[in-house]
Protein backbone atom coordinates (compact mmCIF):
# COMPACT_ATOMS: atom_id res chain seq x y z
CA UNK A 1 0.00 0.00 0.00
CA UNK A 2 1.13 3.24 -0.64
CA UNK A 3 0.72 6.23 1.65
CA UNK A 4 1.93 9.62 0.37
CA UNK A 5 5.58 9.04 -0.54
CA UNK A 6 5.76 6.03 0.87
CA UNK A 7 5.23 2.29 0.39
CA UNK A 8 4.10 -0.50 3.09
CA UNK A 9 4.20 -4.02 3.09
CA UNK A 10 0.97 -4.48 4.72
CA UNK A 11 0.93 -8.15 4.26
CA UNK A 12 3.98 -8.53 6.34
CA UNK A 13 4.89 -5.76 8.71
CA UNK A 14 2.47 -3.78 11.22
CA UNK A 15 3.41 0.09 10.72
CA UNK A 16 2.70 2.99 13.87
CA UNK A 17 0.06 6.01 13.05
CA UNK A 18 1.17 8.43 15.89
CA UNK A 19 -1.93 10.69 17.19
CA UNK A 20 -2.05 14.08 17.11
CA UNK A 21 -4.93 15.84 18.51
CA UNK A 22 -4.97 19.47 18.70
CA UNK A 23 -7.75 19.74 20.33
CA UNK A 24 -8.72 20.73 23.78
CA UNK A 25 -11.11 18.24 24.21
CA UNK A 26 -9.70 15.27 22.79
CA UNK A 27 -10.56 12.34 25.62
CA UNK A 28 -6.19 11.48 26.62
CA UNK A 29 -4.41 14.54 25.25
CA UNK A 30 -6.97 17.12 24.59
CA UNK A 31 -5.01 20.71 25.01
CA UNK A 32 -1.47 19.42 25.24
CA UNK A 33 -0.69 19.94 21.46
CA UNK A 34 -2.45 23.45 20.89
CA UNK A 35 0.66 25.31 20.62
CA UNK A 36 2.26 25.09 17.37
CA UNK A 37 5.80 24.48 18.99
CA UNK A 38 4.70 22.05 21.11
CA UNK A 39 2.90 20.21 18.42
CA UNK A 40 6.27 20.16 16.24
CA UNK A 41 7.80 19.27 18.82
CA UNK A 42 5.80 16.29 19.50
CA UNK A 43 5.49 15.05 15.60
CA UNK A 44 9.60 15.10 15.80
CA UNK A 45 9.67 13.41 18.96
CA UNK A 46 7.23 10.73 17.20
CA UNK A 47 8.92 10.33 14.26
CA UNK A 48 12.17 9.19 16.04
CA UNK A 49 10.57 7.41 18.65
CA UNK A 50 9.11 5.07 14.91
CA UNK A 51 6.06 6.63 13.87
CA UNK A 52 5.40 5.97 10.08
CA UNK A 53 2.53 7.93 9.67
CA UNK A 54 1.28 11.56 11.70
CA UNK A 55 -2.91 11.31 12.36
CA UNK A 56 -3.71 15.00 12.90
CA UNK A 57 -7.18 15.67 14.43
CA UNK A 58 -9.05 18.66 14.97
CA UNK A 59 -12.23 17.48 16.60
CA UNK A 60 -12.46 15.30 19.32
CA UNK A 61 -14.22 12.18 18.57
CA UNK A 62 -15.18 10.61 21.98
CA UNK A 63 -18.18 9.38 23.40
CA UNK A 64 -20.59 13.12 24.12
CA UNK A 65 -17.73 15.32 22.58
CA UNK A 66 -19.04 18.50 20.98
CA UNK A 67 -19.17 18.75 17.40
CA UNK A 68 -17.52 22.07 16.01
CA UNK A 69 -17.59 23.71 13.00
CA UNK A 70 -16.44 22.77 9.34
CA UNK A 71 -14.56 26.23 10.04
CA UNK A 72 -12.99 25.88 13.17
CA UNK A 73 -11.99 22.25 12.80
CA UNK A 74 -10.25 23.44 9.41
CA UNK A 75 -8.40 26.37 11.06
CA UNK A 76 -6.60 24.17 13.90
CA UNK A 77 -5.94 21.28 11.05
CA UNK A 78 -4.65 23.64 8.41
CA UNK A 79 -1.41 25.29 9.97
CA UNK A 80 -0.04 22.32 11.66
CA UNK A 81 -0.62 20.15 8.30
CA UNK A 82 1.16 22.81 6.52
CA UNK A 83 4.00 23.31 8.98
CA UNK A 84 4.05 19.16 9.24
CA UNK A 85 4.99 18.85 5.16
CA UNK A 86 7.32 21.67 5.30
CA UNK A 87 9.42 20.44 8.25
CA UNK A 88 9.30 16.34 8.03
CA UNK A 89 9.39 13.64 5.37
CA UNK A 90 6.39 11.65 7.05
CA UNK A 91 2.98 10.61 5.55
CA UNK A 92 -0.14 12.62 6.97
CA UNK A 93 -3.35 11.84 7.96
CA UNK A 94 -6.25 13.53 8.62
CA UNK A 95 -8.81 12.51 10.86
CA UNK A 96 -12.07 13.51 10.17
CA UNK A 97 -15.44 12.56 8.64
CA UNK A 98 -16.53 16.05 6.88
CA UNK A 99 -15.40 16.85 2.88
CA UNK A 100 -14.35 20.30 3.45
CA UNK A 101 -12.19 19.89 6.01
CA UNK A 102 -10.47 17.02 4.38
CA UNK A 103 -9.79 19.38 1.28
CA UNK A 104 -8.60 21.88 2.98
CA UNK A 105 -6.12 18.94 4.86
CA UNK A 106 -5.23 17.86 1.46
CA UNK A 107 -4.43 21.11 0.13
CA UNK A 108 -2.37 21.54 2.72
CA UNK A 109 -0.49 18.33 2.27
CA UNK A 110 -2.04 15.89 3.54
CA UNK A 111 -1.70 11.49 1.74
CA UNK A 112 -4.59 10.09 4.00
CA UNK A 113 -8.36 10.68 5.50
CA UNK A 114 -9.24 9.08 8.33
CA UNK A 115 -12.97 8.62 8.51
CA UNK A 116 -14.23 7.42 11.48
CA UNK A 117 -17.93 7.46 9.55
CA UNK A 118 -16.48 5.34 6.84
CA UNK A 119 -17.59 7.82 4.19
CA UNK A 120 -21.14 7.42 5.54
CA UNK A 121 -21.74 10.92 7.03
CA UNK A 122 -20.38 13.00 4.17
CA UNK A 123 -21.34 11.58 0.53
CA UNK A 124 -18.68 14.54 -0.48
CA UNK A 125 -16.11 12.74 0.88
CA UNK A 126 -15.52 9.32 -1.41
CA UNK A 127 -15.39 11.95 -4.48
CA UNK A 128 -12.95 14.00 -2.45
CA UNK A 129 -10.67 11.27 -2.10
CA UNK A 130 -10.60 9.85 -5.56
CA UNK A 131 -10.47 13.26 -6.95
CA UNK A 132 -7.09 13.75 -4.73
CA UNK A 133 -6.23 10.03 -5.14
CA UNK A 134 -5.43 9.91 -1.55
CA UNK A 135 -5.59 6.94 0.78
CA UNK A 136 -8.33 6.34 3.31
CA UNK A 137 -9.23 4.62 6.59
CA UNK A 138 -13.05 3.47 6.35
CA UNK A 139 -14.12 2.89 10.17
CA UNK A 140 -17.14 0.76 11.42
CA UNK A 141 -19.32 3.12 13.10
CA UNK A 142 -23.15 3.20 13.51
CA UNK A 143 -24.80 5.64 15.99
CA UNK A 144 -26.36 2.70 17.73
CA UNK A 145 -25.18 -0.62 19.36
CA UNK A 146 -28.23 -2.98 17.69
CA UNK A 147 -27.09 -6.06 15.37
CA UNK A 148 -28.38 -9.11 14.72
CA UNK A 149 -25.33 -11.02 14.84
CA UNK A 150 -22.32 -8.60 15.90
CA UNK A 151 -19.56 -10.05 14.09
CA UNK A 152 -21.16 -10.49 10.75
CA UNK A 153 -23.25 -7.36 10.44
CA UNK A 154 -20.22 -5.08 11.56
CA UNK A 155 -18.56 -6.75 8.79
CA UNK A 156 -21.64 -6.32 6.31
CA UNK A 157 -21.31 -2.75 7.47
CA UNK A 158 -17.71 -2.16 7.20
CA UNK A 159 -18.04 -3.55 3.47
CA UNK A 160 -20.81 -1.21 2.68
CA UNK A 161 -18.13 2.03 3.25
CA UNK A 162 -15.88 0.33 1.19
CA UNK A 163 -18.38 -0.10 -1.64
CA UNK A 164 -19.02 3.48 -1.35
CA UNK A 165 -15.48 4.29 -1.78
CA UNK A 166 -15.01 2.09 -4.60
CA UNK A 167 -18.48 3.68 -6.35
CA UNK A 168 -16.35 6.89 -6.39
CA UNK A 169 -13.47 5.79 -7.86
CA UNK A 170 -11.18 5.06 -4.90
CA UNK A 171 -8.57 2.51 -5.95
CA UNK A 172 -8.24 -0.79 -4.32
CA UNK A 173 -4.72 -0.10 -3.20
CA UNK A 174 -5.51 3.28 -1.57
CA UNK A 175 -8.02 1.28 1.11
CA UNK A 176 -7.31 0.07 4.74
CA UNK A 177 -10.19 -0.71 7.32
CA UNK A 178 -11.03 -0.21 10.87
CA UNK A 179 -12.87 -2.38 13.39
CA UNK A 180 -13.70 0.94 15.22
CA UNK A 181 -13.35 -0.23 18.65
CA UNK A 182 -15.16 1.94 21.12
CA UNK A 183 -17.69 3.25 18.33
CA UNK A 184 -21.42 1.86 17.89
CA UNK A 185 -20.12 -1.21 20.50
CA UNK A 186 -20.97 -2.07 24.56
CA UNK A 187 -18.10 -2.94 26.45
CA UNK A 188 -18.41 -6.58 25.45
CA UNK A 189 -18.49 -6.25 22.03
CA UNK A 190 -15.29 -3.65 21.96
CA UNK A 191 -13.42 -6.95 23.80
CA UNK A 192 -14.85 -9.29 21.01
CA UNK A 193 -13.80 -6.89 18.20
CA UNK A 194 -10.47 -7.06 19.45
CA UNK A 195 -10.69 -10.73 20.14
CA UNK A 196 -11.39 -11.63 16.52
CA UNK A 197 -10.43 -8.96 14.73
CA UNK A 198 -8.84 -11.86 12.08
CA UNK A 199 -12.18 -11.64 10.37
CA UNK A 200 -11.52 -8.07 8.81
CA UNK A 201 -9.17 -9.84 6.31
CA UNK A 202 -12.11 -11.14 4.86
CA UNK A 203 -12.75 -7.95 3.91
CA UNK A 204 -9.46 -7.94 1.70
CA UNK A 205 -8.50 -4.85 2.71
CA UNK A 206 -4.94 -3.69 4.74
CA UNK A 207 -6.59 -3.44 8.60
CA UNK A 208 -5.80 -0.64 11.26
CA UNK A 209 -6.38 -0.97 14.91
CA UNK A 210 -6.96 1.96 17.07
CA UNK A 211 -7.39 1.10 20.90
CA UNK A 212 -4.92 3.16 22.47
CA UNK A 213 -5.98 4.36 26.11
CA UNK A 214 -9.59 4.07 24.89
CA UNK A 215 -12.26 3.08 27.21
CA UNK A 216 -12.44 -0.34 26.76
CA UNK A 217 -9.01 -0.81 28.39
CA UNK A 218 -10.20 1.83 31.05
CA UNK A 219 -13.24 -0.17 31.77
CA UNK A 220 -11.31 -4.00 32.08
CA UNK A 221 -8.51 -1.85 34.47
CA UNK A 222 -10.37 1.28 36.11
CA UNK A 223 -7.48 3.35 35.10
CA UNK A 224 -7.99 6.73 33.80
CA UNK A 225 -6.55 7.48 30.66
CA UNK A 226 -3.01 8.24 31.45
CA UNK A 227 -2.48 5.22 32.99
CA UNK A 228 -3.61 3.01 30.14
CA UNK A 229 -0.37 2.25 28.32
CA UNK A 230 -0.17 -1.72 29.34
CA UNK A 231 -3.41 -1.96 28.69
CA UNK A 232 -2.85 -0.66 25.07
CA UNK A 233 0.67 -3.16 24.56
CA UNK A 234 -1.76 -6.12 24.90
CA UNK A 235 -3.60 -4.65 22.35
CA UNK A 236 -0.71 -3.92 20.04
CA UNK A 237 0.31 -7.51 20.53
CA UNK A 238 -2.64 -9.10 19.53
CA UNK A 239 -2.72 -6.94 16.32
CA UNK A 240 0.52 -8.29 14.75
CA UNK A 241 -0.65 -11.36 15.70
CA UNK A 242 -3.45 -11.29 13.88
CA UNK A 243 -1.89 -9.59 11.15
CA UNK A 244 -3.00 -6.08 11.04
CA UNK A 245 -1.54 -3.70 9.13
CA UNK A 246 -1.12 -0.59 11.04
CA UNK A 247 -1.96 0.62 14.81
CA UNK A 248 -2.62 4.27 15.81
CA UNK A 249 -1.22 5.44 18.89
CA UNK A 250 -0.42 7.98 21.96
CA UNK A 251 2.83 6.18 22.88
CA UNK A 252 4.96 5.55 20.33
CA UNK A 253 7.96 4.07 21.48
CA UNK A 254 6.34 1.86 23.60
CA UNK A 255 4.23 0.35 21.02
CA UNK A 256 7.34 -0.01 18.01
CA UNK A 257 9.28 -2.16 21.17
CA UNK A 258 6.16 -4.08 21.71
CA UNK A 259 5.44 -4.40 17.82
CA UNK A 260 9.62 -5.39 17.18
CA UNK A 261 9.95 -8.01 20.36
CA UNK A 262 6.17 -9.47 18.73
CA UNK A 263 7.89 -9.75 15.41
CA UNK A 264 10.83 -11.33 16.56
CA UNK A 265 8.71 -14.20 18.36
CA UNK A 266 6.21 -14.97 15.65
CA UNK A 267 9.60 -15.69 13.24
CA UNK A 268 10.00 -18.63 14.72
Amino acid sequence: MRIGNRDFDVANNTYIMGILNVTPDSFSDGGKWLNMDDALRHVEEMIEEGAHIIDVGGESTRPGHIQISEEEEAARVKPIVEAIRRRFDIPISIDTYKASVAEVALDAGADLVNDVWGFKYDEKMAPLVAKYQASCCLMHNKNEAVYNNFYDDMLKETQECVDIARAAGVAEDKIMVDPGVGFGKTYEMNLETIHHMERFHELGYPILLGTSRKSVIGMTLDLPADQRVEGTLVTTVMAVQKGCAFVRVHDVKENKRTIQMTQAILKY
